[in-house]
Parts: structure tokens; C-alpha cells; sequence
């Protein structure tokens, strides 16, 4: 456990994340323990995955076992196996390490080996952990190899077969687990960048879309606010002059009421374009406010509501409104004197508003032009999702109609944030700059697997040159073997011998006629083929007191 003193000793010379922590009370509860040996969380297909994996090592790895010891040896084997692979989630370092010391004296564990350093390159994160975890691994294996050698492999031999085959089931899988988790982790970032990106592209669409507003509701109340309240106060004074006559004070009453009208419904959208969070002004409840002031000016005016009431939302009942409020002025524009009629029908889906005016009088200009007005409604139905239709009726006159459907809440937050804005809003969106260029993971991971398996390749190729060296150093010559007699000095005859080779003709020692007392003898095998592929001729010479005093042949298994 590393002490205060010594930890800021090591502060300044150690990574913070290498620098070791004391496990605190808590840490060490058995709760704590199972936690950080079985990470959560636990869904049904991760249990059925894990399962599967664990009962597969382990039986494969039992399977394996039972070729080179007993029944009980490869239970306990397969077990063993088993549950290190289910803890190799939690602790895939301690697994590997164990499972490698494991791999050195019983081969029940390979299978495991490849899983625990595919588990062990994908969990790792920090580079010296992960290089000093397989280094252990490695060391493991080499030791108990060389330790218990159950193969009887010379020393090199050894090590070049504990190498490759650490480097192929180890090695080889953790570049694959390293490049998945690389992958992973650049596709979680690239996502996060652009979730990041689109985020403040709305953010800034929309803070421009609100200075726009501000400025346009600024203007409005400059110029229209102030004309507005000028013919207020003329119409007002007008209003009391003895000089008018009973309808023309009537009128000039109607005109200053259009005047306080236009002037709070200014502020209404003024209002409105300075903060986008108030609710709008205007609803299908304010649509006979607008008849009674068109019947109150003497147009003949008509509403009828067909169907059950249903309260639209406020986007779609302010979008109502101004239909209406757009028919009637039109109405009065160009079709003075002719009948209105105004007609709200609720359908299941949608309400349906309608204004109708009859054919104009003579001499007036029935002809509506497509103004900003009509323009402006068929963007705001457009935008919930409804349509307007403007045009000639039937009958001469002409008919303003909107569907707005009642779900029509507007645009989602952030949806399409950029669409509709002014061309001239100086509107400069980010553009994120160029990643720093960064090796891509695939390129290091095909270089480390590249370089595992040239090695792999290279040793191959030593431990096969190596065999046919050994191979040849253990092969005499029948006719060399049959040209030697007994009696013959040992130092002439070894000389047309060859060096021999312990491994190769080991199993053949102890097979044969017996062993003369107090000789050393040598054993070859002979280079004739033998009548049966799992025989082979062995050729032994027995010297004693440096003399040739025995050579046997014989077949062996």
C-alpha cells in the first residue's frame, strides 16, 4: 500500500492513472468484490451469451485435457476453465495471467487462452497496463512450461513453441479485441461530435431567427405603432365635433375602434416576434369578435359552426383567426356591399375554416391579387402540417378555406432549425475545423497483427529447420550399422556415427532386449521405411571398457 509521502514522491514522476491507490472499506465487502468480478448489468442475453461461452471453453477445454491425463484431471480442467471464463468481464488481466501459468503444464486450457486475450486487448484501455499484464502472461508461460516440460522438449524447443503459441492464441486475438474497442470507442465519439455539432447549429439558427424577430418587431412598432396612434387620437377627436351628423359619428366611432383594434393587436405581435414562448394571440374564440366588428362597420356578415367543438391547438387556432381575419378584409376590399359568410367545421381530423363572399357590385374590383397576407398563410398552414386554397367561387364571388389539422403543434424544437431563415441574416454557421490527422486504429492493429504473425512465421520455420537437423543427427545407415563389429574400439566407431538426438529416440529407450550391465549404449533410428506406418527400426549400440560389445535392432512403437 503506497503511503502520502511516497504517493506525492511519485506524483511528479508516475501518470496519475498508474500510480497506486489504497482500497478503501468499502471496496473490499464481499458486495464490492462480486461487483467488480461480475460487472452489470445482467440482461437475459448477456447471461445466455456468457453461459454458452463458459460452458463451450470448458467443455472443449476438458475434451482436450482427456488426451493427455485422466478423467478427473479434465473435469477439473474444464471447471477451472469455465469459471475463469466467466470472470474475464470483471478481471480480464488476473484471468489472462492465471490462465497463461495454466497453459504452460496442461493443454485443457488453450481454448480459454484465446478468449482471455481477446477479452483482455478489447477491456484494457491504458497501454502499460495492457503491456505489462501480457508480459506476465508470457513469463508465466515460459515458467511453467520449462518447468514441468510434460513433452520432455529441449530448452529451446521449448521456448520457441511457448512463444508462437503464445503469440497466436494471446497476442493475436487481443489486436483484434484492441482494434474492435478502438472502433467502438472513435464511432462513440464521432457520434457525440455530431449530436454536439447539430445541437449548436440549432442553437445558433435559432438565436438568429430571434434577433431577426427582434428587429422586425422593432420596426413595427416604430413606424406602424406610431401611425397607428395618430389616427387613434384624430378619429378620436373627430368623434366629438358637433359639426357631424349621427351616422358619420357612427362611422368615425367604427374607424376609431379598427384603430385600437389594429394598434393591440400590433402589440399582440410585437409581443409575440420579441419572445416565441408566449402563447398566440387570437383563437377560434376571437373569430366572432371579428364578425361583430365587420357587421358593426355594415358588411352583412354571417358565422356558422358545423360539427362537435373541439379546442385546436394554439398555433392552429391563431392560424384560424388570421384566415378569417385575412377573408374579411379582403371582403372588404374588393367586394364591398357583398354577403360574408364565415363557416368553422370541426372533422374528426382537422378544422376546416371558410370565408365566401358574393360577387362584388358593379364597378368595384372583385379581383384579389395574391398579396403578402395569402402568402403568409399558406406558410403558416404549410408549417402545421394543413394547406389554404384561395380563389374564384362558383357563384362569382371568392373563397378563402384552410385545413389545419388538430395536432398541428408546429415544428419539433430543433427540427429543420436552419429552414426559412432570410438569405441576409449574417447568419455564420460553425464549421468544425480538421481533425488533427490521427493514425487510424485499423492501421496499428494490422501492424501489430502483422508483426505477430511474421514472427509466428519465422519460428515455424526455425522449429522445422530444427527438426530435420535433430531428425538427421538421429538417422544411421543400415549399412553403416551392419558394417560395425562387436569388439570394434568406441572411438572408432563413434566416429562414423552421428551425434544423435536425445528427444527424437527417447521414447525408444526403454523398449527392446535389455540394456547389458555396465554399459552406456546409444540408440538411432535406421533410415529404411518400416512395414508399418506406427513402427519404426531402431538401431542400439552398447559399448563398455571402450569397446563395442553389443548392437541390437529392433522395431519400436
Amino acid at each position: 500500500m503506497t503511503t502520502k509521502p511516497t504517493a506525492r514522491r511519485l506524483a511528479g514522476v508516475l501518470p496519475a492513472e498508474l500510480l497506486p491507490t489504497a482500497p478503501t472499506r468499502a471496496d473490499l465487502t464481499p458486495r464490492a468484490l462480486a461487483r467488480r468480478a461480475l460487472p452489470g448489468p445482467w440482461g437475459a442475453r448477456l447471461v445466455v451469451r456468457e453461459c454458452v461461452a463458459a460452458l463451450f471453453v470448458g467443455g472443449l477445454g476438458g475434451l482436450i485435457q482427456l488426451a493427455d491425463s485422466g478423467r478427473g484431471a479434465a473435469l477439473a480442467a474444464g471447471l477451472a476453465a469455465a469459471a475463469l471464463c466467466l470472470l474475464r468481464r470483471g478481471l480480464p488481466g488476473t484471468v489472462l495471467v492465471l490462465t497463461g501459468a495454466a497453459t504452460g503444464g496442461y493443454g485443457g486450457f488453450l481454448p480459454l487462452l484465446v478468449l482471455a486475450g481477446w477479452s483482455a486487448g478489447y477491456r484494457i484501455a491504458r497501454p502499460p497496463v495492457l503491456t505489462a499484464v501480457f508480459c506476465l502472461a508470457f513469463n508465466a508461460v515460459v515458467a511453467f512450461s520449462l518447468g514441468l516440460n510434460t513433452d520432455g522438449l529441449p530448452v529451446r524447443a521449448n521456448l520457441v513453441v511457448s512463444s508462437v503459441g503464445f503469440l497466436l492464441l494471446a497476442v493475436l486475438p487481443a489486436v483484434v479485441g484492441r482494434y474492435r474497442a478502438q472502433r467502438r470507442a472513435l464511432l462513440t465519439a464521432v457520434q457525440e461530435r455530431n449530436a454536439q455539432l447539430l445541437r449548436e447549429r440549432a442553437m445558433i439558427a435559432h438565436q438568429a431567427r430571434l434577433r431577426e424577430r427582434h428587429r422586425i418587431a422593432q420596426d413595427m412598432h416604430d413606424s406602424l405603432g406610431h401611425q397607428l396612434a395618430l389616427i387613434a387620437v384624430h378619429t378620436g377627436a373627430l368623434e366629438v365635433d358637433r359639426s357631424l351628423t349621427g351616422p358619420q359619428r357612427e362611422a368615425v366611432g367604427v374607424l376609431r375602434q379598427a384603430a385600437t383594434g389594429a394598434m393591440r393587436e400590433l402589440r399582440e405581435v410585437v409581443g409575440l416576434l420579441r419572445d416565441d414562448t408566449l402563447p398566440e394571440a387570437g383563437g377560434v374564440e376571437a373569430v366572432e369578435r371579428l364578425v361583430e366588428a365587420s357587421r358593426a362597420a355594415g358588411a352583412a356578415v354571417a358565422l356558422t359552426r358545423a360539427g362537435e367543438p373541439r379546442p385546436p391547438p394554439a398555433a392552429s387556432g391563431h392560424a384560424a383567426y388570421r384566415i378569417v381575419q385575412e377573408g374579411l378584409t379582403n371582403a372588404h376590399k374588393h367586394a364591398p356591399g357583398a354577403v360574408i359568410t364565415v363557416s368553422l367545421r370541426y372533422e374528426p381530423d382537422a378544422l376546416v375554416v371558410e370565408v365566401h363572399n358574393g360577387p362584388p357590385p358593379a364597378g368595384a374590383d372583385g379581383a384579389v391579387r395574391g398579396g403578402q397576407g395569402l402568402t403568409g398563410l399558406h406558410e403558416r398552414a404549410r408549417l402545421l402540417g394543413g394547406m389554404v386554397h384561395a380563389g374564384a367561387a362558383a357563384d362569382g364571388g371568392f373563397r378563402l378555406a384552410g385545413v389545419l389539422p388538430y395536432d398541428g403543434a408546429g415544428r419539433p424544437e430543433g427540427a429543420d432549425a436552419g429552414a426559412g431563415l432570410p438569405d441576409d441574416l449574417g447568419l455564420d454557421l460553425p464549421v468544425p475545423p480538421d481533425p488533427t490527422p490521427r493514425r487510424s486504429p485499423a492501421l496499428g492493429c494490422a501492424v501489430g497483427a502483422g508483426l505477430v504473425l511474421l514472427a509466428s512465421v519465422g519460428a515455424l520455420v526455425w522449429a522445422v529447420a530444427t527438426f530435420f537437423h535433430m531428425l538427421d543427427n538421429a538417422t544411421l545407415q543400415r549399412e553403416t550399422f551392419d558394417a560395425l563389429t562387436v569388439g570394434s574400439s568406441e572411438q572408432e566407431v563413434r566416429r562414423q556415427l552421428p551425434s544423435g538426438s536425445r528427444q527424437l529416440t527417447n521414447d525408444y529407450r526403454h523398449q527392446g532386449p535389455p540394456v547389458p550391465a555396465g554399459a552406456s549404449c546409444s540408440w538411432f533410428v535406421s533410415g529404411e521405411d518400416a512395414d508399418a506406418l506406427e513402427t519404426e527400426t531402431v538401431l542400439r549400440l552398447c559399448f563398455r571398457d571402450g569397446r563395442l560389445v553389443e548392437k541390437q535392432h529392433y522395431a519400436a512403437r
